[in-house]
């Protein structure tokens, strides 16, 4: 995607006051490069939370910043720099919790699961393990993951979906029954990896 022209005077009203009515612009102007760079870097991780903080980053920061493109490069290269800093961050903590997760996951009797409470709540481990599994998959392009997340997870219908994305139904139905296919077969895996 290219990246939007820097407007000085944009720059400049926003750093001036944290409640500008011009960050509606600004929010504008940017965000779809952002989700671009998300979706080709980091496309397993969740989207609007990074932009969110990546925007109360650039609103600390900018009262401090001075537009020099000559010296420091330009605007997009930095707001685009602190949104991979939050991505990285946010792997960090993804890759922390899966370690723990995978550890039940082993053994599970081990980490002493024994009631029915505590296997629910492993079950569900396995399963959000599963699903981010699922999403890091290269394999999983764009469209697929998009298609997946909107119609399993968010309960979107195929109808709308299929209207947004510019494809058929059967192209939507297809895709989640696949998407949804894998998703068994790795939280079984999973399961059977810990003797469920």
């Amino acid at each position: 995607m290219i990246a939007p022209d820097t407007s000085t005077t944009l720059l400049r009203d926003l750093a001036g006051r944290a409640d500008h009515p011009r960050w509606g612009e600004f929010v504008v102007r940017y965000r779809p490069l952002m989700e671009s760079y998300l979706h080709e870097w980091f496309p397993s991780l969740e989207m609007d939370d990074l932009i969110q903080e990546t925007f109360v980053a650039i609103a600390k920061t900018l009262p401090d910043y001075r537009y020099v493109p000559d010296e420091k490069g330009h605007f997009h290269n930095y707001l685009t720099g602190i949104l991979h800093h939050k991505a990285l961050n946010a792997l960090k903590r993804q890759n922390r919790r899966n370690e723990v997760t995978r550890e039940y996951a082993l053994d599970p009797s081990a980490r002493g699961i024994g009631n029915d409470a505590d296997v629910e709540k492993w079950r569900e481990t396995v399963c959000e393990v599963a699903l981010q599994q699922l999403l890091a998959d290269p394999s999983v392009t764009g469209r697929k993951r998009q298609i997946f997340m909107r119609t399993a997870m968010k309960g979107e219908s195929p109808e709308d979906v299929a209207a947004s994305l510019a494809v058929s139904r059967a192209v939507v139905d297809q895709t989640k029954k696949r998407m949804m296919d894998r998703l068994r077969e790795l939280v079984e895996r999973l399961k059977h990896a810990g003797n469920i």
